[in-house]
């Protein structure tokens, strides 16, 4: 019962997610903003897809059973989602699921910005280990652990590339870190 009101919630989060993503890029986009990597955001789309589909099967196959520790991994998944609250903030309405960017905008460097380049992606990798740890989905874990590693690497090198070629990303980054 536990596991199906959680994932409930996450599966309402995340559609609430990109309701405001999908807002944000008509905004963007009406502001002149530009899309990147729309090659592999459909993969990206399907490997989170997929990761739900996998986590259900396997918890179920596995009799729904928590993790000895799950009060442990449940105050950290919340953090967790404290954090992606304030990520998404920060950003504002240039905060996406998409890799969109307004030529010349200003760099945010607030929020978890100011210590990290690319929090959400942490948020992201840090999640599905510790869904999959609360509800002892090791197999899942495993596989969407390597999937998303993999889909860092392709997605982060060309939002990377797109920021810093229309936008001062790579002089704000390169300032914080000589300080």
């Amino acid at each position: 019962m536990f596991f199906l009101l959680f994932i409930s919630i996450v599966g309402m989060q995340r559609l609430l997610e990109l309701k405001i993503a999908k807002r944000n890029e008509r905004w963007m986009k009406a502001q002149g903003a530009i899309e990147f990597g729309k090659s592999h955001y459909p993969w990206m789309v399907m490997m989170h897809i997929g990761f739900f589909t996998i986590l259900i099967l396997e918890v179920s196959l596995r009799g729904f059973g928590l993790s000895s520790i799950w009060p442990f991994w449940i105050v950290l998944f919340i953090l967790v989602q404290l954090i992606r609250g304030w990520i998404i903030t920060s950003l504002g309405k240039f905060w996406n699921t998409k890799i969109i960017v307004l030529p010349k905008s200003e760099i945010t460097a607030k929020g978890p910005y100011k210590f990290m380049k690319h929090p959400n992606y942490l948020v992201v990798a840090v999640e599905i280990i510790v869904i999959c740890l609360l509800f002892n989905a090791y197999f899942t874990g495993a596989l969407f652990t390597l999937l998303n590693m993999w889909m860092m690497a392709v997605r982060i090198p060309e939002e990377e590339n797109a920021l810093g070629n229309l936008t001062r990303y790579n002089t704000v980054f390169a300032q914080k870190t000589e300080k």
